[in-house]
């Protein structure tokens, strides 16, 4: 939709650049990390040299090129879009259950049928779904793949007890929508609604409170606060949820570790490889606290045994929406996969709320250009 920019109220301009940023840093440090995220510290240091990976490499036929954690990502925010364009065209909307068809569209891009309780129809396919650098498959995580394809849900909890790191790695826009307020959830700061989208996948309560205590830090990294004030206010969303011990636990080891004179490499290998939602979590806020700028603290988060690629992303969501769009580097967003796209997706999702569609508005021709572009199902 050309020219959705001058949609965006005056008031919400001062967010745009740290949407973008979120968005954006994410897809960065997940290309940044894609070429060594199944290589360990040693073996990056081998292919790189001794400062490791410091720069866009080769992965998955290009340079640039985003992973599944991308994918998702962008995902989750299309889905957010569409759940206000229903509530505001339909009048009810279940959020959760937008997003949640969302992800099975993703999972059609990978060339595989959702379960039958969550099949979108024919003509719920828009905009984002016409992106062909996204029908291609990019290692997507096993937990991802295998719970979208089953739909086992209990009290829409995943039918199993998986704690991977693949619905904390998505979850960013949750943050964002939540800085403007969330309608969906009253009085949630993004921890509620990020859990619950995490939950979809990922059944052990680490897997999701980690993602939702990541949406909540973001939500006040883009209000403003930074990362340390922004953790503080996570825990205490975090605090209040039975099962929070290893998500808070490891937090807090993120926080020592960044106040004391542990080097950053033994601070990364004390906190684990990422794979699980805990640590990737720990690792991404550990690299945030302890940044110069975005790309000290995303080249410190793809360097180390694990999940590069997951860390990168986390953490570059963490420090574009701190530090804004401006903060990353000009020569890795001129080479980065779907850049257009993303800014674009970043926009839309801040300015949707003041969308003139359905009883918010008259104009017709702009109301039809956002039924095709976000189907309010």
């Amino acid at each position: 939709m050309a020219g959705v920019m001058e949609t965006i109220p005056d008031e919400l301009r001062p967010l745009q650049s740290r949407f973008r940023g979120c968005l954006l840093g994410g897809a960065v440090g997940d290309a940044l990390g894609a070429p060594v995220e199944f290589m360990s510290r040693s073996e990056i240091e081998g292919a790189f040299g001794p400062d490791g990976i410091t720069d866009f490499a080769p992965a998955y036929g290009g340079v640039g090129r985003i992973t599944d954690d991308t994918q998702m990502t962008l995902f989750t925010a299309d889905g957010l879009i569409r759940a206000y364009v229903r509530g505001s065209t339909k009048g009810i909307v279940h959020a959760p259950s937008v997003v949640r068809y969302a992800y099975s569209r993703w999972l059609i891009t990978q060339g595989i049928e959702p379960h039958e309780d969550w099949r979108p129809g024919e003509d719920w396919f828009g905009w984002l779904d016409e992106q062909r650098e996204l029908r291609h498959r990019r290692a997507p995580g096993n937990t991802c793949i295998t719970a979208l394809s089953r739909g086992e849900l209990r009290d829409d909890i995943a039918d199993n007890n998986s704690k991977g790191c693949g619905g904390v790695m998505r979850v960013a826009p949750v943050g964002l929508n939540a800085s403007l307020g969330n309608e969906f959830i009253e009085g949630d700061d993004g921890f509620r609604l990020g859990c619950e989208l995490a939950a979809f996948t990922h059944g052990h309560p680490t897997g999701f409170l980690a993602a939702g205590a990541l949406a909540a830090l973001i939500a006040n990294v883009t209000k403003g606060d930074d990362v340390e004030t922004a953790l503080t206010k996570a825990r205490e969303s975090l605090r209040a949820e039975p099962d929070c011990g290893e998500t808070l636990d490891a937090l807090d080891q993120a926080r020592d570790l960044a106040r004391s004179d542990v080097s950053r490499t033994d601070a990364i290998t004390r906190l684990g490889e990422g794979w699980v939602a805990e640590e990737a979590l720990a690792i991404s806020v550990y690299c945030a606290l302890v940044a110069h700028d975005f790309r000290d603290g995303v080249t410190l988060a793809v360097n180390h045994d694990g999940d590069s690629d997951s860390t990168g992303a986390i953490t570059g969501n963490i420090l574009g929406a701190r530090w804004g769009l401006e903060s990353i580097p000009a020569e890795w967003l001129a080479r980065l996969e779907l850049f257009q796209v993303i800014i674009e997706l970043a926009d839309d999702l801040l300015s949707c709320r003041s969308w003139p569609v359905g009883e918010l508005g008259d104009d017709w021709d702009f109301d039809s250009l956002v039924m095709k572009k976000y189907p309010p199902v």
